[in-house]
């Protein structure tokens, strides 16, 4: 078989024979029709997607919020527990320092 160079080698177009006994625009308007439906699916499925996802990211967003304020709450406690026990200290040297003075 020989073979002239530029030529494409390309299939025979394919009749409308219908599928069954449905001619070609009835097969139109089924897939048509199953289109539709696949996309209100789809839509349906978009929908509970973004509401799921919303749900993830605000569910998140607390367990953030929470955390952070756990975390400045020790922070605050460090603190808090810290100057409490520098203004013990403080108090003890001059309480001391007041009682020598008076004694010596």
């Amino acid at each position: 078989m020989s073979v002239e160079p530029g030529t494409t080698f390309r299939r025979p177009p394919k009749r409308d024979r219908g599928v069954g006994s449905l001619p070609g625009a009835m097969r139109m308007r089924q897939s048509l029709a199953q289109f539709e439906e696949a996309f209100r699916e789809e839509a349906a499925e978009s929908v509970v997607r973004r509401e799921r996802l919303r749900k993830h990211a605000v569910q998140r967003s607390r367990v953030r919020r929470v955390e952070r304020r756990r975390q400045q709450g020790k922070l605050r406690f460090t603190l808090l527990a810290l100057s409490i026990v520098v203004t013990a200290v403080v108090v003890t040297i001059v309480m001391f320092e007041t009682l020598a003075m008076l004694a010596g």
